[in-house]
C-alpha cells in the first residue's frame, strides 16, 4: 500500500541516503580536524539524521504514518534542516566550539570559539531540533492516526 506523499517520501529518502554519504566521507577527516571529537560526533550526526531521515521517508511511502499533505512537506524541510546541525558541528570540530556540546568539548579539548561561531553553532542546533520535534510529533501522530483507520476497516 503506498501513500499520496509519495513525492515527499522520495524527498526523505534521497536527503537521508546523502547524508549517510556525507556522514561515511566525513568520517574519514575525523583525525585531521584540529578536534577530532569533535568531528567524530559531526560524523556520527549525519550518519544518525541521515538514517532518521530515510526511516522517515519509508514510514510516509507505506502508510505507516498518515500525514496530510502539508504535514509531509514540514516533516521533509524539518529533516532538510538538519544539514545545519551537521555542518555546525563540522564547524565546532574546527573552531573549537564548546557552548552547544559542552561534554564532548571538554573531552576534545576545545577552548571555546568567537561569540558570533558559538552563537551559529547554538543556533543551527536549536531551530533544526525544535523543527524534528514537530515533524516526529506529526509522524508519531500519524502512526496512531493510521492504526485507528486500519481498526475501523477490519470492524465495519
Amino acid at each position: 500500500m503506498t501513500t499520496d506523499n509519495l513525492k515527499q517520501s522520495y524527498y526523505l529518502t534521497g536527503n537521508g541516503a546523502l547524508m549517510i554519504l556525507v556522514g561515511l566521507l566525513s568520517g574519514l577527516a575525523v583525525a585531521a580536524a584540529p578536534y577530532p571529537r569533535l568531528m567524530l560526533t559531526a560524523h556520527i550526526q549525519f550518519l544518525v539524521n541521515g538514517m532518521m531521515s530515510v526511516f522517515a521517508g519509508l514510514m510516509l511511502k507505506t502508510l505507516l504514518s498518515i500525514v496530510g499533505r502539508r504535514s509531509a512537506t514540514l516533516i521533509v524541510w524539518a529533516h532538510v534542516s538538519a544539514w545545519a546541525v551537521c555542518f555546525s558541528e563540522v564547524a565546532a570540530a574546527v573552531w573549537g566550539a564548546n557552548k552547544t556540546l559542552p561534554i564532548a568539548a571538554a573531552q576534545a579539548g576545545a577552548p571555546g570559539a568567537a561569540a558570533w561561531q558559538e552563537s551559529l553553532v547554538t543556533a543551527c542546533h536549536v531551530i533544526p531540533a525544535l523543527l524534528l520535534i514537530v515533524a516526529w510529533i506529526l509522524l508519531v501522530w500519524g502512526v496512531f492516526r493510521g492504526l485507528a483507520k486500519r481498526n475501523e476497516a477490519t470492524v465495519g
